[in-house]
């Protein structure tokens, strides 16, 4: 991967941090809910992720603000299209969590 393509995911990821779980005032990233992210030659963008739990009640919610934290990157041409991939597996667990995730939820080590 270009060095281009990589410091565009670094933004994108960056941008991710500021979109909170509802449920648990933590941003995505540092719950390890965001899996992958894609980029075709395009730049449009692929957001592979997952949920707390199958059926959260909170899904469109959450893809909706992914959406919405990526759109200056859309206006400033950086990024094309954004699409957003719920996924299951890996199941979501706590260990994915980051330290700085763990702390502020009280989750032991």
């Amino acid at each position: 991967m270009s060095d281009e393509k990589q410091e565009l995911k670094e933004r994108i990821m960056a941008e991710l941090e500021n979109v909170i779980d509802p449920e648990l005032g933590i941003d995505i990233v540092n719950l390890g809910l965001v899996y992958e992210i894609h980029l075709d030659d395009s730049d449009n963008v692929e957001v592979e992720m997952t949920l707390t739990a199958m059926g959260c009640p909170l899904a469109g919610t959450i893809v909706s603000e992914v959406k919405n934290a990526l759109s200056d990157l859309q206006e400033i041409r950086e990024i094309g299209e954004v699409d957003v991939n719920i996924v299951w597996s890996p199941p979501w667990d706590k260990s994915m969590m980051s330290r700085y995730a763990k702390i502020a939820l009280g989750v032991a080590e």
